[in-house]
């Protein structure tokens, strides 16, 4: 059993390193080719479109017809020759058809890797955690081997194509390659449905979760405004190109020191509701320091990320679970994942897109106070909402908290 927690720690490791070596600084390289704000963005949302078509046709896959090891490996080996296309375009277009045909086979493996380690494991509730850790981890290791790479060869000045797609092609084919390693993991001829989420929307008679759910839709929506321009306005305020994706782990490890020490301490001593609260302020914080023109203030604030991710999103799974019957938890965690990591996401791109062009100067330059402005007030108003309209409060039981 110690070597299959080893080997799905390799896999989240992985996993995690092929899509954080490109999300956290392609931004800058697609506004060097002149890429339209809109454009950018919707390069950005392939994922999340990725992520709303994935239950309909990977889930079911491997469900159904392939062993899952076997179709993660097939999948990454795929994702990795789709990623090498994808680098080397320069024109929105061609980019766009190859990025997004790359995340209709990233997406699902997305929740098939999770699956296959409640799968296989004894004892799951507890030891997911430490092994999803390894998923951030991961996260944190790319953005530094990549600012070595950047930094030894300049691959950042590279005219053929992004140097940080290239890199995740290579990752993702070492990833496939070692899926096939992984234990062997049948379909189970469940009878699983695409739309299983849809059993859970009687939970949102309850006005409190009614709220929840329109409150976690709202701010994932504004979470964009972090994760798409984040590099170019980085380099903006003076930040070395090299030094993007290094910079943007402090996000990672303040996320990291959150869950292992701050998180269950909130929810047992201020509850589920403060604790989300404290989570949706977290983000309108962070764009107001964006405001100050000052790059330690601006990346001393990506610590908040950890706060707003952990607080908000995490504690969100857990009310989650506290709020659906036993029979029904699957499918209310499906429809959360699909309103925030699919829809949310999807939307929050495109109005990112939308902002970023208003906010567009005629010489390419963006008036970044104005842009995070926006942000930044959505998300404080969201905050009071939630705070005077949301009156549940239920204590997380222990074995609750244990399975995060």
């Amino acid at each position: 059993m110690g070597d299959r927690k080893t080997r799905f720690g390799i896999m989240m490791f992985l996993q995690y390193a092929i899509w954080g070596s490109w999300t956290t600084a392609l931004g800058a390289h697609l506004d060097k080719l002149g890429f339209a704000g809109s454009e950018i963005a919707a390069i950005y949302g392939c994922l999340w479109l990725g992520c709303i078509i994935a239950p309909f046709i990977g889930g079911q896959i491997a469900d159904r017809l392939l062993p899952t090891q076997l179709f993660l490996g097939v999948a990454h080996l795929l994702g990795g020759v789709l990623l090498y296309f994808t680098a080397v375009q320069q024109e929105f277009v061609p980019m766009w058809t190859w990025m997004f045909i790359y995340c209709l086979f990233y997406a699902p493996t997305l929740a098939l890797t999770n699956s296959i380690c409640f799968r296989n494991l004894e004892n799951a509730e507890v030891e997911f955690g430490k092994i999803r850790m390894w998923g951030t981890i991961g996260w944190i290791s790319v953005g530094w081997v990549v600012t070595f790479m950047r930094s030894q060869w300049h691959t950042e000045n590279w005219t053929g194509g992004s140097d940080l797609l290239m890199f995740a092609a290579v990752t993702s084919i070492i990833m496939g390659m070692f899926c096939f390693t992984l234990p062997k993991t049948p379909p189970v001829a469940s009878q699983n449905n695409p739309l299983a989420f849809l059993e859970a929307l009687s939970l949102l008679k309850d006005r409190n979760f009614l709220i929840f759910m329109m409150a976690s839709f709202a701010v994932t929506t504004e979470l964009q405004f972090y994760y798409i321009p984040t590099a170019p306005f980085l380099l903006d305020m003076g930040a070395e190109e090299a030094w993007l994706t290094a910079i943007k782990t402090v996000a990672q490890i303040a996320e990291v020191v959150v869950l292992l020490f701050l998180l269950h301490v909130s929810i047992q001593k201020l509850g589920v509701r403060l604790t989300m609260v404290i989570g949706i302020l977290a983000w309108p914080i962070r764009y107001f320091l964006f405001m100050v023109p000052n790059l330690s203030v601006i990346i001393g604030s990506l610590t908040l990320h950890g706060f707003g991710y952990a607080f908000f999103f995490v504690t969100s799974q857990i009310y989650v679970n506290m709020k659906a019957s036993d029979d029904m938890r699957a499918s209310a965690q499906a429809m959360l994942t699909f309103f925030t990591l699919g829809v949310g996401n999807y939307l929050g791109t495109l109005f990112t897109g939308y902002i970023w062009d208003t906010f567009k100067l005629a010489d390419g330059s963006t008036i970044w106070w104005k842009f995070f402005l926006i942000p930044a007030m959505l998300c404080t108003v969201m905050a009071f909402v939630f705070l005077l309209f949301f009156k549940d409060d239920h204590k997380a039981t222990a074995a609750e908290l244990q399975s995060v």
